[in-house]
């Protein structure tokens, strides 16, 4: 393994329990429950999944494998990939499901990183929350480099789409892929930037709204929109096809989905 996967897998492993701690903040008892797998290939990852009073589910995962060939069309022959990956659906439809992954990958001829994060509501939108989200995000991305945030907002707009309802999934977010500068320090920078952007990004959003009364028709759109969600991380997501092309662990992967949903 190279110094730099063991920096990522590093990096990352915190970042999971970072986050874990500030999401149990918002829940009077439940705690997330660990479960740890191995890969059929070599390495393996750490599931932790949370159903409380706030979170309906949530899941922070991280994982490191590595395989004999890439099980993309991005490139070829043995492969390492790290990363972490989280999703939030809410019980109060006032709270927007948030998602991020950030990722290290390296083969033999090649390194490169990739991810993001995005904020979807389900039925209830808040301008002044969009507004909050984007310029936390921005304002991370600018002590990097300035022209980061308009690229990778773009980025995400292209792809947080459904080309068959012909709709962005939700409010936007930041999200770049292959990216690689030649530089590993400067990748990890910007994967770091963004990882500690994230949870100022959210939490204050979900403070606010926790305790917003909601109504059962809140509830109907909240699970029709659910359902969209659904379509997206089926149809096109990108690290779900990579998760089973590469034979990752089932559960790891669909614990990105909704506990309901509804057509």
């Amino acid at each position: 393994m190279s110094h730099a996967s063991s920096q990522a897998i590093s990096f990352f492993q915190a970042l999971q329990q970072e986050i874990i701690d500030a999401f149990e903040t918002l829940e009077p008892t439940a705690r997330f429950e660990k479960t740890e797998w191995e890969h059929i290939h070599g390495g393996g990852g750490k599931m932790q999944v949370l159903r409380g009073n706030v979170f309906e589910k949530a899941a922070v995962n991280w994982s490191g494998v590595h395989g004999e060939t890439f099980p993309m069309d991005d490139a070829k022959g043995p492969f390492f990939a790290t990363g972490i990956s989280l999703i939030t659906h809410m019980k109060n439809p006032h709270l927007p499901t948030v998602h991020m992954n950030l990722r290290y990958i390296e083969t033999a001829t090649e390194s490169w990183i990739g991810g993001g994060y995005d904020l979807t509501p389900m039925g209830c939108v808040y301008p002044e929350d969009k507004e909050h989200f984007h310029k936390t995000a921005k304002k991370a991305l600018d002590t990097l480099d300035p022209e980061l945030y308009p690229r990778f907002f773009r980025q995400a707009q292209e792809y947080f789409f459904l080309p068959h309802r012909g709709k962005e999934r939700g409010m936007g977010g930041i999200f770049f892929d292959h990216h690689h500068s030649g530089d590993f320090m400067q990748d990890f920078a910007l994967l770091q930037t963004v990882g500690a952007s994230f949870l100022p990004a959210i939490l204050p959003i979900y403070q606010k709204r926790q305790s917003t009364p909601y109504s059962p028709e809140d509830l109907v759109v909240q699970s029709k929109l659910r359902a969209h969600y659904v379509e997206f991380n089926l149809l096109y997501d990108r690290g779900t096809k990579f998760g089973f092309s590469s034979r990752g662990n089932p559960e790891a992967i669909l614990c990105s989905l909704p506990p309901s949903a509804s057509w």
